[in-house]
């Protein structure tokens, strides 16, 4: 189970996609179960996730991944199953805590901010996902230093947490912080650079958070070819569902390295394809629309002529 946990935390969707579940009667069958859920809910395959959850479950980490599934029609179940774990005494807390992560996350997907933040902070102290999803929650929000004072104490308790590590590296992507090194972006390069090393992962969205990070301080030929990688072991994986953050950075990547326009045009129709609603799309298509409603009051003044 370690190393399934550590494949979801570094985003190698398509290794555990792949996975065998085990025996049913198997103490690891429910987590692992989760796990091939929460991948497929990952890149957006809500269809597959709910197709590999029993109906009848009676578990409420499940129950809260095929709520999460139904989008925002599975909002008011989280809602209950929130309410149903506080006061359940049988429910350990990993699946507590996991309720709470998906709760959240559907409620971030909604919109509902407040809501996703009253739901992580909750009574005592959050778990290791918890507090990385906090801290999610505080960067988007534009509160870096909220972000920090929450996963502060989180990394000092359990420095090791995977998932806290990636979320220091995130907000060093965030604010630009330099570390030790005094370089920029240093926390997250080499948070990425030792991941990336590692032999028995193999994880596109490593790629591309390095190549971010290289974006960020100007390796752009670094970066490309991270992206390149990236897109490899997708297109081999058969897993295009995971290509939409490696498509918005090659876009970037090919904007500001000065690729030909017929490149990045590609790239973007790819985008617009495969994944119409990624946040990079939807921003394209509001700063278009206001630019329409700006040019449409715009007066074109009379041709000034010219007096003898």
């Amino acid at each position: 189970m370690y190393f399934i946990k550590q494949q979801f935390t570094l985003g190698a969707y398509p290794a555990i996609l792949s996975l065998q579940l085990p025996d049913p009667s198997s103490p690891d069958y429910i987590p692992t179960l989760l796990y091939k859920v929460r991948a497929h809910l990952a890149i957006g395959d809500n269809a597959s996730a709910l197709a590999l959850l029993p109906a009848d479950t009676e578990n409420v980490a499940l129950k809260a991944a095929a709520a999460l599934a139904k989008d925002e029609q599975g909002l008011e179940s989280l809602r209950d199953l929130c309410v149903e774990i506080e006061g359940d005494q049988d429910s350990d807390d990993w699946e507590k805590q996991t309720v709470q992560v998906l709760a959240a996350t559907a409620f971030i997907r909604a919109g509902e901010i407040e809501e996703a933040l009253e739901t992580l902070r909750g009574e005592g102290i959050p778990g290791d996902e918890q507090a990385a999803l906090l801290t999610q929650v505080y960067l988007s929000l534009a509160r870096p230093a909220l972000a920090q004072k929450v996963l502060a104490p989180a990394l000092k308790a359990n420095p090791d947490a995977l998932v806290l590590q990636l979320a220091e590296a995130i907000i060093s992507l965030v604010t630009g912080s330099q570390g030790t090194s005094g370089e920029p972006y240093a926390p997250a390069l080499s948070f990425y650079n030792e991941q990336v090393a590692n032999p028995s992962i193999s994880s596109p969205a490593l790629l591309v958070g390095r190549a971010v990070v290289r974006i960020l301080r100007g390796e752009l030929s670094s970066a490309q070819s991270d992206l390149e990688e990236a897109d490899s072991i997708i297109s081999r994986a058969k897993c295009e569902e995971a290509s939409s953050d490696m498509l918005a950075a090659m876009i970037v990547a090919a904007g500001l390295s000065g690729a030909k326009k017929g490149d990045a045009d590609q790239l973007w129709s790819r985008l617009l394809k495969q994944h119409p609603s990624h946040p990079l799309v939807a921003d394209i298509a509001a700063k278009e629309l206001l630019f329409d409603e700006c040019a449409s009051k715009f007066q074109v003044p009379p041709r000034a002529v010219a007096v003898a």
